[in-house]
C-alpha cells in the first residue's frame, strides 16, 4: 500500500473496535488463537483486519505459509494502539470517577484457589462491596503472579491477590494471610511409608514438580537440592501430578487439607522441609483517582480490622 498523499483524517468508534480486534490477534500470535478470544470467526477477523489497512493504507500483518508476522508498520500500529487504548480507558475512568454516583467497573486478578479460601473471605467481600456500589461492574480473571502484577502495574487490572514472593517499587501491598506449605506425595509413593529420618534423607532424590518460577529466599533455600523434574504453576495441575504417584511437591497446607483428610496424599519430612507464604493483596502506587478500587480496599480492611489479621511475614 502507498502512504504518497494519503491523510486518515477522523478516527471513530469503528476505527478502535479494528484497532482492538488488530491487538488481540497480534497478542495472541494470530488469527486462529484469537477467535477463542474474539467470539468470532477466523474469516470476520480477516475482515476487520483487511478493513483496517485499507482504512489505514498500510500493510500491518504477514500471514501464510510462513505464519502470522507483523511487518514494520505494524509494529508501530501496535505499540500506538496500545497507547491509545491505555488512554482512551484512562479517561473512561477518570469521568466514571468524576461523577457523583459510583459507577464504571472493578478488575479483580486473582492466583489460583484464593477466590474460595475461606481466609480470604471473597464472597463476603463482594457481597459487601456490590451492597455499597451496584452500578458497579465487576471482571475477575486468574493468571499467575507475574502475570497479575504486570496487568496492575500496566492499569489492565484494578487489584491482585497473590502469594507474597517479592516487592515491587510500583506496587502497595495488604498482607491477608499466610500458608504453611509442605512437601506432599501421593499415599502409593515411596516416601509415604518411610520413617521421617528416611524422608528427610531420601526426599531430594525423588523427582519433584514445582512453580517454574524464581522463587522468594526461603522457597529457594528448600527447593534449591531437590529433583525438579516437572513445572507446574498452579496448584490443581500440581496436586495432580503429585496424585500420580510420580511426582513429589509443595503444597499449601490448607489447600492440602481435604486431600490430606481423604488419606490420598500425605506430608513428609515436615521437621526438615517447610516454608511460610503470604498472601497479599496488591495494587498501584498512584495519583489517579479510583473509586471502585478505593471503596472495595475500604471494604477489604474493615474485614481485616474485623479478623484481626496477623503480621505480615515479609
Amino acid at each position: 500500500m502507498s502512504a504518497n498523499n494519503y491523510s486518515l483524517g477522523q478516527v471513530g468508534d469503528y476505527e478502535i473496535k479494528q484497532l482492538k480486534v488488530f491487538k488481540t490477534v497480534v497478542d495472541c500470535g494470530g488469527f486462529s488463537a484469537a477467535e477463542t478470544m474474539l467470539n468470532i470467526g477466523r474469516s470476520t477477523i480477516s475482515l476487520h483486519i483487511s478493513n483496517l489497512e485499507s482504512r489505514l493504507n498500510l500493510t500491518l500483518c504477514k500471514r501464510g505459509r510462513g505464519g502470522f508476522s507483523l511487518t514494520q508498520e505494524g509494529e508501530i500500529i501496535y505499540q500506538m494502539t496500545e497507547t491509545l487504548l491505555e488512554s482512551l480507558d484512562a479517561f473512561r475512568i477518570t469521568v466514571n470517577n468524576l461523577n457523583a454516583s459510583l459507577t464504571g467497573r472493578l478488575r479483580i486478578a486473582l492466583s489460583d484457589s484464593v477466590s474460595l479460601d475461606p481466609r480470604c473471605r471473597m464472597p463476603e467481600l463482594i457481597g459487601d462491596f456490590t451492597d455499597l456500589a451496584p452500578e458497579v461492574t465487576l471482571n475477575t480473571s486468574i493468571s499467575s503472579m507475574a502475570q497479575i502484577e504486570r496487568t496492575i502495574l500496566n492499569d489492565e487490572a484494578d487489584v491482585g491477590f497473590i502469594p507474597y514472593h517479592r516487592k515491587l517499587d510500583g506496587l502497595e501491598y495488604i498482607h491477608l494471610y499466610s500458608d504453611a506449605c509442605h512437601v506432599y506425595v501421593a499415599k502409593t509413593h515411596p516416601l509415604a511409608s518411610l520413617s521421617e529420618a528416611d524422608q528427610v534423607a531420601q526426599v531430594d532424590t525423588f523427582p519433584a514438580t514445582h512453580a517454574g518460577l524464581k522463587p522468594h529466599e526461603g522457597v529457594s533455600e528448600q527447593i534449591s537440592n531437590m529433583n525438579l523434574s516437572a513445572i507446574s504453576y498452579f496448584y490443581d495441575t500440581r496436586l495432580a501430578l503429585i496424585l500420580s504417584g510420580r511426582y513429589i511437591g509443595f503444597l499449601p497446607e490448607a489447600y492440602a487439607k481435604d486431600y490430606v483428610e481423604r488419606g490420598e496424599i500425605v506430608a513428609v519430612a515436615t521437621q526438615y522441609r517447610h516454608y511460610t507464604l503470604g498472601m497479599a493483596v496488591i495494587y498501584k502506587k498512584t495519583a489517579q483517582p479510583n473509586k471502585p478500587r478505593e471503596l472495595f480496599l475500604q471494604v477489604l480492611r474493615e474485614h481485616l480490622a474485623q479478623d484481626k489479621s496477623e503480621s505480615a511475614p515479609y
